[in-house]
């Protein structure tokens, strides 16, 4: 299969950038489309030119670090999955495909397709610490979960933070991407000791990071690796409620 590619290119963030023309030939159905980004880097390299800059670590859809945008949409066109789970034989022959960081004001990029996704780890940062004891993994049963419960916060946990859902949302959002490390916790008995306190945190500093808020496009959902539900919203809007609610009652 051959491609034709357009590729963001970008030296620094100071500096613009702009998308350039590239052609790999012979490429397999069955090669993964990073793998297709590493045989273009060694024709580049082979050509004494700079191999294109992107991130990627696990490469099992597990990390979150691969963020690409393909064609328009976030980690491209084979949801659920990031993109380093997407397979060539998803396009046609003779296909343009292109290629962006992801665009959210809020993940500056550092070079053509590297972006910096620290502010995800700000928020989870401000959300602190549990105080329950985890020294040691006590009894299966000594602490009472709900199944249900329990599965929701399975649910939550899923979140591999890599960012396509503020890259999906018009509005630059990371309301999903918060709305899961705040509920994970808020399901568990472990969690509810700085629940109140988590919560007013890590919305205070989702806003301050510059990210947008959420109109309930549900983009966040469809583009979701882990296919987290946007119902968690409505969960993270409640749990900031009742601590608002907590805080002026002097609780």
């Amino acid at each position: 299969m051959n491609f034709r590619l357009k590729i963001w290119r970008q030296k620094n963030r100071q500096l613009p950038g702009k998308l350039a023309d590239y052609k790999v030939n012979d490429i397999s159905p069955d090669t993964s489309f990073l793998e297709m980004l590493d045989i273009l880097n060694e024709d580049l390299l082979q050509a004494g030119e700079e191999p294109v800059a992107f991130d990627s670590d696990c490469r099992e859809g597990i990390c979150g670090t691969c963020s690409l945008t393909v064609n328009g949409e976030a980690h491209g066109p084979d949801h659920p999955g990031a993109v380093c789970e997407l397979y060539m034989r998803k396009f046609r022959d003779g296909d343009t495909i292109t290629i962006e960081p992801f665009r959210v004001g809020a993940f500056p990029i550092v070079k053509d397709l590297v972006i910096d996704r620290s502010a995800l780890d700000r928020i989870v940062q401000a959300g602190g610490f549990v105080s329950a004891r985890a020294g040691s993994a006590p009894e299966a049963n000594s602490i009472p979960v709900p199944k249900q419960d329990a599965d929701l916060a399975m649910e939550a946990a899923a979140c591999i933070g890599c960012g396509a859902c503020a890259a999906a949302c018009p509005n630059g959002s990371a309301m999903l991407f918060t709305a899961a490390k705040v509920s994970h916790l808020s399901f568990l008995p472990h969690g509810r000791p700085e629940r109140d306190r988590r919560v007013l945190k890590m919305v205070q500093v989702m806003d301050a990071q510059g990210f947008g808020n959420c109109t309930n496009t549900y983009e966040c959902e469809a583009v979701c690796p882990a296919e987290i539900s946007a119902s968690f919203i409505s969960k993270l809007n409640r749990e900031h409620g009742r601590a608002q609610l907590r805080r002026c009652m002097g609780e």
